[in-house]
């Protein structure tokens, strides 16, 4: 089958979550599918060839889009007058459209796979069998940083949220199957067919991420896209509210905040508890330095893929119920707590009783083993294609 695949943004460096699922996604599809990939690229955004050699080690074609900034700030401008979101007019534009529509007439591709609602403005009009990916629900995600931003700022993240919620359901009628990453998300969904929408979780990569034996050099590791709100938001709980607490009964405590494009908000963080790491080449390295890993996840929506691969690595795992709900792991291998107290007991119990760390961390490990393979969630994503 010729798959053509479209994605909001190059799908390589694998540093965030959008480019992990659909990669993974990619390369086992590629073993029964040519794929042809087609990835926005905004202003600035680099046009590695590191990215393209790597696509194309599976991919039958790789082309990328690149977005004019002109055309940006112009889509950007009308959607303040339209239904338009914002997450969606900031990827779209009618010369990159024209572009994509001729490279699908060029491939006249079996089915189209669209990874995302920001992306689907380019293809929900062609006349071609379509599936689109969800992924998670943006105004979702708006509503709740709504409830945690400023005075100044709630009225556009609202505003968002509406804009996205009638597009989210506007989009459905124009794809003929629909995917999504958890049940909790789906009924997010404002549509009354929405339980079509097939559940495809993702998965880990067990070959990369497995348990390394080493010394720890951090008690405490969360690790993320540190430019992205939600994260952002977390890592500001984890040093502000959540180490205070912990300061008082272990003083010496550190933490270790690793992930790719730090804010000035997550720079300010360091000191003599607190390392702020950037990108790391090899993000096994953060797992295996720590003790425990901490999701203190307060907004956004979907699967954090962090904690699938803190428990690939055999590590204690601690999160909010926003972060372990979709995961739906079993008792004990994963710990919940929501509030400052909670999370820092749960730090401190692990940190002290070796006997429940290690208890917590291999129920975690085999879980994942059990639960989350690349290769099983995606035969789902294949037997779908085949269905339309």
């Amino acid at each position: 089958m010729k798959l053509f695949v479209l994605t909001s943004r190059v799908p390589y460096p694998l540093d965030k979550g959008d480019k992990l699922r659909i990669y993974h996604q990619m390369k086992s599809l590629a073993e029964k599918h040519d794929i042809y990939l087609c990835g926005l690229q905004l202003p600035f955004s680099k046009d590695t060839e590191e990215a393209r050699l790597e696509l194309e080690s599976f991919c039958k074609e790789v082309h990328f889009v690149k977005l004019s900034i002109l055309q940006v700030l112009y889509s950007l401008l009308l959607a303040c007058f339209s239904k338009t979101p914002f997450q969606t007019a900031l990827f779209t534009n009618t010369t990159a459209k024209a572009k994509v529509s001729k490279l699908i007439q060029t491939i006249n591709p079996n089915h189209i796979y669209c990874q995302l609602t920001r992306a689907a403005e380019y293809v929900r009009f062609e006349d071609y069998t379509k599936t689109l990916d969800y992924m998670d629900v943006f105004s979702k995600g708006m509503e709740r940083r709504a409830d945690k931003a400023p005075f100044y700022s709630k009225w556009l993240y609202r505003w968002e949220c509406r804009k996205q919620k009638q597009y989210e359901t506007d989009l459905f009628k124009d794809f003929n199957t629909h995917t999504i990453i958890t049940e909790e998300d789906r009924s997010f969904i404002n549509h009354p067919e929405k339980e079509t929408i097939n559940i495809i979780r993702n998965g880990v990569d067990l070959n990369y991420f497995k348990p390394q034996i080493k010394p720890a050099k951090y008690d405490i590791v969360f690790v993320g896209n540190m430019g992205y709100a939600p994260n952002i938001d977390s890592a500001i709980f984890l040093c502000k509210e959540i180490l205070p607490i912990l300061q008082k009964q272990k003083s010496d405590i550190k933490i270790l905040l690793a992930g790719t494009n730090p804010s000035s908000a997550v720079l300010k963080l360091q000191s003599k508890s607190v390392t702020v790491s950037g990108w790391m080449d090899d993000i096994r390295e953060a797992y295996a330095d720590s003790t425990l890993f901490i999701a203190p996840m307060r907004i956004g929506t979907g699967l954090q893929n962090k904690l699938l691969e803190a428990m690939a690595m055999k590590k204690a795992c601690i999160s909010t119920e926003l972060a372990s709900k979709p995961i739906n792991a079993p008792e004990n291998s994963l710990l919940v707590g929501n509030t400052k107290e909670e999370l820092a007991a749960l730090c401190i119990e692990l940190l002290e009783n070796n006997e429940l760390r290690n208890s917590v961390s291999c129920k975690g490990h085999q879980f994942v083993k059990d639960t989350y393979k690349w290769e099983k969630t995606t035969e789902i994503l294949h037997n779908l294609f085949f269905s339309n």
